[in-house]
């Protein structure tokens, strides 16, 4: 559904931006001097700035509709809070868990016993 919304709604905008860009504006009249007249179009003198200024607004509202039909479609959709709201984490079994390899000892070096610390020790 929001593929042929989408399609229609490009596709709207592509004309509208087509006829507006055919219409002749207020200070078009130098622009008949250079053989834009239209006194022999196909609509008549003034019939062709009737015909493009009302298709021109009815593709203006079908583009408006299909922007509010692309709105409330994407509101809509299945909510999803990214790639993190998907993640679980799995269960740790103490009894499968690999033990952490320690930082290697140099040889010669008693072993650090659990408590045994560089950070509980106090300069004098």
């Amino acid at each position: 559904m929001e593929t042929l919304i989408l399609i229609f709604h490009v596709l709207a905008a592509l004309c509208v931006i087509g006829l507006v860009l055919l219409q002749h504006g207020k200070g078009a009249d130098m622009g008949a001097a250079f053989g834009s007249g239209s006194a022999g179009s196909l609509f008549g003198s003034s019939g062709s700035a009737n015909f493009l200024s009302r298709t021109t607004g009815i593709l203006a509202a079908v583009f408006f509709v299909t922007s509010l039909g692309l709105t409330y479609v994407s509101s809509h959709k299945g909510r999803s809070e990214g790639v993190m709201s998907t993640h679980q984490e799995l269960p740790v079994d103490p009894a499968k868990s690999v033990p952490v390899p320690s930082a290697p000892v140099a040889p010669g070096t008693p072993a650090s016993q659990p408590g045994d610390s560089k950070a509980n020790e106090i300069p004098k």
